[in-house]
């Protein structure tokens, strides 16, 4: 046993982060997931909105450490509007409710006077698109009649680059990809989700959508250069901010957007994707 807790601490040490809760907090939301699927589709759009809000809390209170402010109200109101009209028009919905959003979310901004107003327009501006309109394609991607479908696919690949790229750069992570924003990145890690997301995206696009297992592979890569891409921008943002995490939310994790991170930008490029293959193939 003792050998064990040693691996463990050891691990937990390399890694950054708990072991054990950051597995049951996988599980967990995992879970969620699936039952929110499963049962009625639309509350799955429910809980990436809600997501997307607490996303938004954390946003807000990383920023105030730089003396910059965003209207967490007013962001709400936004991602409500977006996540409702990306469910019942689609991606014409989520264009639509984005541009009528950043308008008035800048008329907001013109109440408190000209002091700052470009800061917290760009701020606000940020938070728009990375958090309720990226996600929007979550929501997309479970619209559809086999919504399940894409939607547990989009967990495999994005799994896959996660869990595979921290447990390789882990176990033999030594060279960092880019120390200065992300140091516990290694290109060994990168390596692990180069091979095992596209093994896992062949599985997924044979099994589940019953199509072409080499169209998974290409899913696969593509997740990858996405997922790190989030992953390291979301990293980017913290290190600007001098944070470790965007919030305590989740244990083992951090906050919500430290989950999100590489989910926001993939989750587009794989409803593209998908797009595609149905137009085209």
């Amino acid at each position: 046993m003792s050998d064990l807790h040693s691996i463990n601490e050891a691990i937990n040490k390399r890694a950054g982060r708990k072991l054990g809760p950051s597995i049951a907090v996988s599980l967990f939301l995992l879970a969620l997931i699936w039952f929110a699927l499963a049962y009625e589709r639309v509350i799955f759009a429910g809980l990436v909105t809600v997501a997307v809000i607490l996303g938004l809390r954390e946003m807000r209170m990383a920023l105030s450490t730089s003396n910059i402010a965003i209207s967490f109200k007013a962001l709400t109101l936004a991602t409500l509007g977006l996540g409702y009209a990306s469910w019942v028009g689609g991606v014409a919905g989520l264009a639509i409710a984005t541009a009528i959003a950043f308008p008035c979310l800048l008329i907001w901004l013109l109440r408190e006077g000209p002091e700052q107003f470009v800061a917290k327009a760009t701020a606000t501006s940020l938070a728009l698109i990375y958090l309720p309109f990226l996600a929007g394609f979550l929501i997309l991607l479970a619209r559809p009649s086999n919504g399940f479908a894409q939607v547990m696919t989009f967990v495999v690949l994005v799994g896959c680059n996660d869990t595979f790229g921290y447990l390789v750069g882990v176990l033999i992570g030594k060279h960092p990809m880019a120390p200065k924003i992300s140091p516990k990145k290694s290109w060994e890690g990168l390596v692990g989700s180069i091979i095992f997301t596209p093994i896992g995206g062949a599985l997924t696009f044979h099994y589940i959508l019953d199509l072409d297992w080499r169209i998974g592979v290409i899913a696969g890569l593509m997740t990858v250069f996405t997922a790190t891409s989030g992953d390291l921008i979301e990293s980017a943002i913290k290190r600007d901010l001098s944070l470790k995490d965007m919030g305590n939310l989740l244990p083992g994790h951090g906050g919500i957007l430290d989950r999100l991170d590489s989910v926001l930008l993939s989750a587009p490029a794989l409803w593209l994707a998908l797009e595609l293959v149905k137009r085209y193939l």
